[in-house]
């Protein structure tokens, strides 16, 4: 059923509503922390057709119903502080660890459906795994209830290799930063489902969680596993592996820890390379001339690694240690 016809409304919060032949239950939201302000931002951000059509159905008017998707992608996939995303972040003058200005994000936002299973996860598991962005350090032994070696995800998708992952290293934290709401919600339904214990999820931009929420030196080791390539040559720069980010991540590697990153596009693993060697608190722990790592055995192959090893596509590790 399109989005039009599958509504929420006032009149309809916490009930079940009819849709054709099935009655289907109403998430249970808060609608009133739906403001038309933040409706109005929504539609500006994302293109003036969609706008425009909102508009003409009379979508933001105070006492008509608001469509499906953008209750969905306001409420559960945009956090309060990601209304004011392409205002730099003004450098924190009260601590020696200074946020830069930063003009790369470690995310795109993307539309998506929340599953029901999704959904319930949110509610079920998010008190256990989810760690709330706060602008101040986080106690990480509180967080996990014990200490052990930290390493920090960015960009964790659907969550299937982090997962992976995490049951493969026991031993150690992973703190993982994801801003799309269907992923956080599948993998918080796998660490519920699979008692996955060493998993903490911090739904925020990882840029402003390492800036607020870890110290320099923090960090045994980073995973940012096949980030958007941004293909075209206009969009490079919108890529994450770059020297300021580079830099910002060795800052809170400690001595010892590594960085590793994967990706599937040939161009951008050489950009990576070209980024990353030039960083002087790293160095390169590869042996093969090429500087590339094979990959490790940690790292599980996901369905789109091995269809696309299938068709004769390759995937470029890089591993690099702080000096």
């Amino acid at each position: 059923m399109d989005d039009h016809h599958r509504t929420i409304g006032p009149d309809t919060h916490g009930r079940f509503m009819k849709q054709g032949s099935k009655t289907c239950p109403v998430l249970l939201i808060e609608f009133e922390l739906i403001t038309l302000e933040k409706i109005n931002h929504f539609l500006h951000k994302t293109n003036p057709l969609l706008q425009k059509a909102h508009y003409a159905r009379g979508a933001t008017a105070p006492n008509r119903r608001i469509p499906y998707s953008t209750i969905m992608n306001l409420y559960f996939q945009i956090p309060p502080s990601m209304t004011t995303a392409d205002t730099p972040t003004p450098p924190d003058t009260t601590t020696s660890d200074a946020p830069f200005m930063r003009v790369i994000k470690t995310y795109v936002l993307r539309a998506g459906r929340m599953g029901s299973g999704q959904v319930r996860a949110f509610d079920q598991f998010g008190p256990q795994f989810l760690v709330p962005y706060t602008p101040e350090r986080l106690d990480v032994a509180v967080a996990f209830g014990r200490t052990a070696p930290l390493i920090l995800e960015i960009g964790f998708g659907m969550g299937d290799a982090t997962a992976k992952i995490a049951h493969t290293r026991p031993d150690d934290n992973f703190l993982c930063c994801e801003v799309h709401a269907p992923g956080v919600g599948a993998l918080l339904k796998r660490c519920g489902e699979e008692s996955i214990g060493n998993i903490r999820i911090v739904q925020h931009d990882a840029v402003e969680v390492m800036d607020h929420m870890l110290g320099e030196n923090s960090l045994d080791g980073v995973h940012i596993f096949f980030p958007d390539p941004w293909h075209k040559s206009r969009h490079h720069k919108r890529r994450l592996i770059q020297s300021p980010f580079v830099n910002r991540l060795a800052r809170h590697i400690k001595p010892g820890g590594y960085l590793h990153l994967a990706t599937d596009w040939e161009p951008y693993a050489e950009q990576m390379m070209q980024v990353v060697s030039a960083e002087p608190l790293l160095k390169n722990t590869a042996t093969d001339p090429s500087g590339f790592a094979e990959k490790p055995a940690y790292r599980p192959l996901t369905k789109f690694e091995n269809r696309g090893l299938k068709l004769g596509h390759g995937v470029w590790d890089l591993v690099f240690q702080k000096i």
